[in-house]
């Protein structure tokens, strides 16, 4: 087994990866409004002193099209603005996924993107991750070659102790790594992060989620015991049967202690449709974890907003959780977490 480790997204980050909302994505139709989205979270990053790398065709453009308070960043090299081709915006799922070696090194891994089992283009995606290494990454950390295995960044969660949590609905799904079985992914998981074990969830699915139930809109680590999870909602919802498994089946699971989690529910968001009444995949799980802060998309839904950032609040006691209005970002099917991917920090 490789001696590496896959932090936990409360470690200590150098930088967080954006993608540019542009002209040949999916947001063209309402660039402007998912744009003021990016600018509010990029504000919160930088503001709190959290790098940032931002991607896209156009440079030059970009820095037209950012807000005019976020431009003195760029000068003092807080924001970083990179020239690569782009087909979409979903960093969280073609951004890099860094590990520690044991020389204290990062090894930044580069798995394969075919756009969520190809059901969308993926052939610019898909060729980021060496880009970014050879444009503005070498002196962060070594790259290595993983594109003979398909994995999303929003797939897997960490503990940064050895536990992986991942969906069997999507990292069993034949048009990602069909040729493989559970165990033998296991084990590939547990080659390229160092980790001991692998907690699979049977259950649990948000409707019009494209990845395929991705473990980043149902149940995240917070702390090595404790685990956050998008509760059911009401008994007439046509997820609550599975969402209801996925909470039984999270009840089963131990630490590596032998211990029962300390699980937490958060709010179900009242359903959300788009323009030709289908259901988006809302839910407050798809919060960002970074230095000093905890970015929380929200949807203006007064009641469930404020409870579920209370109850994150609670458990980041030494971070500050911001509300940021997502509304925007789920009308393509994801949201917060989705389009940011961190880099941790070389301080362990």
């Amino acid at each position: 087994m490789i001696d590496n480790r896959l932090p936990a997204e409360w470690e200590p980050q150098h930088a967080i990866l954006l993608a540019w909302p542009h002209d040949n994505t999916d947001w063209a139709y309402m660039l402007e409004q998912v744009r003021d989205c990016y600018c509010e979270i990029i504000q919160s990053l930088l503001t709190n002193n959290i790098k940032v790398i931002l991607i896209g065709p156009d440079p030059q453009k970009i820095v037209q099209e950012l807000n005019p308070n976020l431009k003195k960043y760029i000068d003092n090299k807080s924001l970083s603005i990179i020239s690569i081709e782009t087909n979409d915006t979903w960093a969280r799922d073609f951004g890099p996924i860094s590990v520690f070696g044991a020389d204290g090194k990062v090894y930044i891994n580069d798995f394969k993107f075919n756009g969520w089992g190809l059901k969308f283009a993926s052939s610019y995606d898909n060729l980021i991750n060496r880009q970014l290494y050879t444009s503005c990454l070498a002196k962060y950390g070594e790259y290595i070659n993983r594109l003979g295995f398909v994995l999303e960044g929003g797939s897997i969660d960490s503990d940064g102790h050895g536990t992986i949590l991942t969906t069997s609905e999507c990292l069993l799904s034949p048009n990602r790594n069909g040729d493989l079985t559970r165990d033998q992914i296991s084990d590939k998981l547990n080659m390229f992060f160092g980790s001991k074990r692998v907690l699979w969830l049977d259950h649990g699915a948000l409707e019009g989620d494209d990845t395929d139930s991705h473990i980043d809109t149902l149940a995240r680590f917070v702390d090595t015991d404790t685990i956050v999870y998008c509760g059911a909602g009401d008994i007439q919802d046509a997820q609550y049967a599975g969402l209801k498994a996925m909470a039984k089946q999270l009840k089963e699971f131990t630490t590596d202690e032998g211990l029962p989690y300390n699980l937490v529910e958060l709010p179900l968001p009242d359903p959300i449709y788009d323009d030709d009444g289908f259901r988006l995949p809302a839910t407050y799980v798809n919060f960002l974890i970074t230095n000093g802060i905890v970015l929380l998309p929200v949807y203006n839904q007064p009641q469930k907003d404020t409870l579920a950032r209370l109850q994150l609040q609670s458990l980041f006691t030494n971070r500050r959780v911001i509300p940021i209005d997502c509304t925007a970002l789920i009308k393509q099917h994801g949201s917060l977490h989705c389009i940011t991917m961190q880099l941790p920090s070389h301080n362990m």
